[in-house]
């Protein structure tokens, strides 16, 4: 098993269908963003590019972790620089929480947990009764966790 750090393939066709709402929108009807997760999973998981949905199967489990993971709070809503629009979350922690992960899995909950992007930590990283932190990179155009360039 593998966990490859890629954005998943179905977000791309389904961001092309307007199915992901990561900031203020009113072309369906509602005036607020969907509601996005990350859930962190074991090193048995395999989650790449092929991943489409959130799924339980070698999901991280442990003191201070809750199946489906933390909810995200998106920090820079959709904006640009040159020709790259790009988004960014704030940093989340699990409290107190004795876990290891091996990657993360970013996905839209409110849209039957589509999956988003894969994250892979490149090992184990453990936390034992301390924070387990996922940080997010800087907000801009060559960074940001989510870009289209």
């Amino acid at each position: 098993m593998a966990i490859t750090q890629a954005m998943a393939t179905s977000f791309k066709v389904e961001i092309l269908n307007g199915i992901h709402a990561f900031g203020t929108t009113v072309t369906r009807g509602s005036t607020t963003a969907d509601t996005f997760k990350i859930a962190l999973y074991t090193s048995s998981a395999s989650l790449d590019a092929a991943t489409t949905a959130y799924s339980t199967s070698n999901e991280v489990s442990g003191t201070g972790y809750s199946a489906g993971g933390n909810t995200l709070t998106v920090s820079t809503t959709p904006t640009s620089s040159g020709t790259t629009a790009y988004l960014d979350f704030s940093d989340t922690t699990w409290s107190t929480a004795t876990i290891t992960a091996n990657g993360a899995l970013i996905y839209n909950s409110t849209q039957s947990n589509k999956a988003v992007a894969v994250l892979a930590f490149g090992g184990d990283k453990t936390s034992t009764a301390g924070d387990f932190t996922i940080q997010f990179p800087t907000p801009d155009a060559s960074n940001a966790i989510i870009r289209i360039a």
